[in-house]
């Protein structure tokens, strides 16, 4: 089946999106040519750019287990992507299977393939939404039915904030989300961070994504940091993904990718 074949509705196939490009940098089967051309592009200059998506990954689910663990039951992953196995439903519920999780995204063919698959998990649900309107998130009817924010909840924002630009305020956005997360709840955030990433290798990415819906904008680690005011943040700090498993050995990547970990306490 051609692109033209199985695209959406709304969907356009001839702009890059980066959640189809990071797709297909995972090796999945849920992208066009324009994605395809652009992650190729930016892995010519960063051929471990697959690397650098599976180590993001796993760190990820690797912070879903660690608060299901401590007993956090509810989840609202916010650009959340095109659905990767395992799932954050799938990981958290492994651990409690009455967990509860929300995937917000404003991409439509994220909200088509988040529908799909989750057609027959009544304790899961897809929104189409954007970061940039938190409260439009929190108190859409179907999250408030299924996000107790009375109780504590991780938050996840995974490779969302170089999409979001300094004038949209991605440290606001994130005080907005913390106003309602009781003592107990955790927030990660993950981003591309230009401190030790290939001058080459960011340019090329930042250029592949100047006529997509959200223009890359790279930030220092330091930066980044400042999206954890008002959290406790958790060691290893703002820090590469690389460095939060430290017992798997991943090796440096061409590009950076810095994540923290932030607790109310």
């Amino acid at each position: 089946m051609s692109d033209s074949e199985r695209v959406p509705p709304a969907i356009n196939m001839n702009q890059m999106s980066h959640a189809r490009a990071y797709n297909f940098v995972l090796g999945g089967k849920d992208n066009y040519a324009v994605d395809r051309a652009a992650a190729r592009k930016v892995m010519r200059a960063a051929p471990d750019l697959p690397l650098l998506g599976r180590a993001q990954r796993r760190l990820l689910l690797r912070i879903v287990r660690m608060c299901a663990e401590q007993g956090i039951d509810q989840f609202l992953d916010i650009g959340t992507g095109i659905p990767t196995e395992p799932n954050v439903h799938e990981t958290a519920k492994e651990i409690n299977p009455r967990a509860r999780v929300a995937y917000v995204d404003y991409d439509p063919i994220v909200f088509v393939h988040n529908n799909a698959l989750l057609a027959t998990e009544p304790s899961v649900i897809s929104l189409q939404a954007d970061v940039r309107d938190p409260e439009g998130i929190m108190d859409n009817p179907r999250v408030r039915s299924l996000i107790d924010y009375d109780k504590p909840m991780l938050v996840l924002f995974a490779a969302l904030f170089h999409l979001v630009t300094d004038a949209e305020d991605p440290a606001a956005l994130v005080a907005r989300f913390r106003k309602r997360m009781v003592p107990g709840s955790h927030v990660m955030i993950s981003q591309f961070c230009s401190d030790g990433s290939d001058p080459k290798a960011q340019a090329e990415l930042e250029e592949i994504s100047v006529n997509s819906p959200s223009p890359m904008r790279f930030r220092t680690r330091a930066e980044i940091g400042r999206f954890f005011a008002g959290f406790e943040l958790l060691g290893p700090g703002v820090a590469d993904v690389q460095d939060w498993s430290p017992d798997e050995q991943i090796p440096a990547t061409s590009l950076r990718i810095a994540a923290g970990v932030g607790k109310v306490v």
